[in-house]
C-alpha cells in the first residue's frame, strides 16, 4: 500500500491542482491534464508512468487500487480525502473518486507519426471533430482496432479534455497523436508516406465492405452534419456504409468502428 496524504481541508495547497475541474478544463492547463475514474488511471499508470503527477482518491478506494499505486513511480504523492472534501476541491460530486494530474506527452509531428508505423498500417485522419464524446469513442475504436496513430486537424478539440479521456477509456493517452498545423496538407503527407486516403461519406460511390483494404490506409471522418471539405474529398477515395429504410448516416465514434473493423480484419 502507498503513503497515502491525507486531505481534510478543500484549501490544502497540495491539491490546487484539483480545484475546480470543470472551469479551469475550459481554459487549459499549461501542459497538464485531469485523468478521472479507476479504468483511465490504470490505463495511464500502465502506458505512461512517468507523466503521472499525483492523484486523488475517496480514501474508501484505497484498498482496491493498492496494485496500482505499486506501480506508480517513487515520489508521486497520493492523495487521500473523503467524499465531501474531494466533491469540494473538484467544484462538483465526484461519484467516481479517482482524480489523477498527468504531464501531456510531447508533441508529435504528421510526418514523424506517419514515418513510425508499418508497411501495413491504418491511420485516422479527424477534421473538425469538436464534440468530445465523438472524439473520445473515435480514440478508444483506434485503441481497439490497433490503429497507428490520429491525426488531428485545428477545428478538433482537446483529446486530453477530462471528458475525451474518460469517454476513450484512456485510449487518448496511448495512442500516438499529431496535430496538422495551419495551412498544412494533410493529403500531400499521406501520399508521401505511401497512405491511400479513404474519405467516409454517406453519398460515396463505393461500398466499404466491398473495399479491398490498402496496405498503408488514412480513414478520413468529418464532423456530423458538414462532413468532410469538398476540396479533401475531390483529392480521396471515398467510401460509405449503407443505411437500410432511407436512414442518413450513422454517428461518426460508430462509423469509425466498423470502418477500423474491416480495415484491419478484412480478407485480403
Amino acid at each position: 500500500m502507498a503513503d497515502l496524504i491525507s486531505i481534510t481541508d478543500p484549501g490544502d495547497l497540495r491539491v490546487a491542482a484539483y480545484r475546480d475541474i470543470k472551469e479551469r478544463d475550459l481554459v487549459g492547463r499549461q501542459g497538464l491534464f485531469i485523468a478521472e475514474g479507476e479504468t483511465v488511471l490504470r490505463s495511464f499508470v500502465r502506458d505512461a508512468p512517468g507523466r503521472v503527477r499525483s492523484v486523488l482518491i475517496d480514501g474508501k478506494r484505497a484498498e482496491k487500487l493498492a496494485d496500482l499505486f505499486a506501480d506508480l513511480p517513487p515520489g508521486v504523492p497520493v492523495y487521500s480525502a473523503g467524499q465531501a472534501v474531494i466533491d469540494a476541491i473538484a467544484g462538483f460530486h465526484l461519484h467516481r473518486g479517482v482524480l489523477a494530474v498527468g504531464e501531456k506527452a510531447p508533441a508529435l509531428e504528421v510526418d514523424d507519426l506517419l514515418s513510425r508505423a508499418g508497411e501495413r498500417a491504418v491511420v485516422v485522419v479527424l477534421m473538425g471533430i469538436a464534440n468530445h464524446d465523438n472524439l473520445g469513442g473515435i480514440f478508444r475504436n483506434a485503441a481497439a482496432f490497433g490503429a497507428d496513430g490520429v491525426i488531428l486537424d485545428a477545428d478538433c478539440c482537446d483529446p486530453l479534455y477530462r471528458k475525451a479521456i474518460r469517454v476513450s477509456s484512456g485510449a487518448t493517452l496511448s495512442v500516438p497523436t499529431a496535430r496538422l498545423a495551419p495551412g498544412q496538407d494533410v493529403i500531400a503527407a499521406l501520399e508521401r508516406r505511401g497512405f491511400e486516403a479513404l474519405a467516409l461519406s454517406p453519398s460515396a460511390d463505393e461500398i466499404l465492405a466491398r473495399l479491398q483494404p490498402p496496405a498503408r490506409s488514412a480513414v478520413l471522418l468529418g464532423a456530423e452534419g458538414p462532413g468532410l471539405p469538398g476540396a479533401v474529398m475531390a483529392r480521396t477515395r471515398t467510401v460509405g456504409i449503407p443505411m437500410a429504410n432511407g436512414f442518413d448516416s450513422l454517428n461518426v465514434a460508430a462509423t469509425s468502428g466498423i470502418v477500423l473493423h474491416h480495415l484491419r480484419f478484412a480478407t485480403s
